[in-house]
């Protein structure tokens, strides 16, 4: 078995939660309400990756910012 470095935090079940609920929140700011859900999106997947679930959460992060820039435009084509 590996050994961890002693600053690498193991995966807890809260920040892998974390991130699941970040991309939730991408798609939910996809079609809903782009900036109040791509603002919790991206905060939830930056909490899940400083908690250790790395390259996931920063996707999650991520996936919340194209939400929500893809909803602001589809909004704003929708209501002109």
């Amino acid at each position: 078995m590996a050994d961890l470095p002693s600053n690498a935090r193991p995966r807890a079940n809260a920040a892998r939660i974390l991130t699941i609920v970040g991309f939730v929140f991408a798609v939910i700011a996809l079609l809903l309400s782009p900036i109040v859900f791509g603002v919790l999106g991206i905060v939830a997947g930056i909490a899940g990756a400083v908690l250790g679930d790395k390259p996931l959460g920063w996707y999650a992060a991520a996936a919340s910012l194209v939400g929500a820039i893809l909803g602001t435009v589809i909004a704003a084509a929708l209501l002109n």
